[in-house]
Formats: C-alpha cells, structure tokens, sequence
C-alpha cells in the first residue's frame, strides 16, 4: 500500500467523483478505485524512490570525484582542486546519509513531506550543490588554463583532473533537482 501514514501528516479524504454520483463515504477502496495519493508525493523528493535514486547518483558521483582526484600526486598544490575534494567529500556525505534516511522511509512507508524535514533538506541540499557548482566550475577554469593556455598538459594529470571535475558537475547536476523540489514543495505550502 503506498498511502502515507496519517501520523506523519494527515491526508484529507475527499469524496471520488464517479459518473454514477456513488454512495457516501470513503472513497478509498470502494469500486475498484485505488487510494488517492497526495498531489506533492512526487518522485524525487525525500522519502521516494525517485529521491533515493538521485541521492545514491550524488554519492556516486562525488566519490568519483574525489577518488579520481586523490589518485593524482599534485592536486595540493592547486586550491581549486583542493576545493573540488573538501566540496565533493561534503557532498558525498551529505548524499550518503539522506540516501540512508530515504531508504528508512521506504522500508517503514513513511512521508517525509514535514515542514522541518523538508526544510532542512532543502537548506542542505542549497549549500552542498552550491558548493559542488563552484568547486567544479573553478576546477574546470584550472583545467583549461592548464592544457588550452598554458599548454602544459603533458607534464600534469589533465585526464584525471578533467574526468573529477566532470564528476563533479554531474554530481551537481544530480543535486539540483533535488534542491528545486524540495524548495518548490515549501514554497507551494
């Protein structure tokens, strides 16, 4: 059953709207009618299955990042890519225990549409991706001074570094939507 329990926010039962004006009451499993969902349950946000798949893609992404990054021997040297391994590590972080906290939520079949949960999801997500966007665009301008303008890729790791800054970005790209519907879910309260 994939209704929501009514103790983590109550769900109104409203009449259905048959063609025949059908009989009072309920509504839910009366005539073959499946139970109604909330309007704002919708894949992607915390508690889904869509959520919890861009939550595991973020923590792919961003321990692909940094692992690729830590692979190469001079990344300390350069601030940006020392930015890219703090920002994508807190991303992972970040990404790891939500995916944990959406994988209880499946399990129990709980919401996690409450108003300080989803808050607190979307100020964290608001900041790891912010930070994940700048640690990736600064890394990419970095890349491009060194092999486009300096020219002096062959004496760097450019391969590694262009490949964790492209993770980067993806993971940023997988932190997005969840940023923008967990903020259009308290901006539609």
């Amino acid at each position: 059953m994939n209704v929501s329990h009514a103790t983590v926010h109550p769900v109104e039962e409203f009449p259905t709207t048959d063609a025949g004006g059908g009989g009072g009451g309920g509504g839910g499993g009366d005539g073959g009618n499946p139970p109604r969902l909330r309007m704002k349950d919708v894949q992607g946000m915390p508690g889904t299955r869509g959520g919890l798949a861009l939550r595991v893609c973020q923590f792919l992404f961003a321990v692909a990042a940094v692992c690729v990054m830590a692979t190469t021997s001079d990344f300390p040297s350069v601030t940006a890519f020392s930015y890219l391994v703090a920002a994508a590590s807190l991303q992972s972080c970040w990404s790891l225990s939500l995916a944990i906290v959406d994988i209880y939520a499946l399990l129990v079949r709980r919401s996690l549409q409450n108003y300080r949960i989803v808050s607190l999801f979307t100020i964290g997500d608001g900041i790891t991706s912010t930070l994940t966007f700048a640690a990736a665009c600064a890394s990419a301008g970095i890349t491009v001074l060194i092999d486009n303008d300096l020219g002096v890729c062959g004496q760097n790791h450019c391969i590694e570094f262009e490949t964790a800054t492209g993770m980067a970005f993806i993971s940023w790209f997988t932190a997005l939507p969840s940023f923008l519907l967990n903020f259009w879910s308290l901006a539609s309260r």
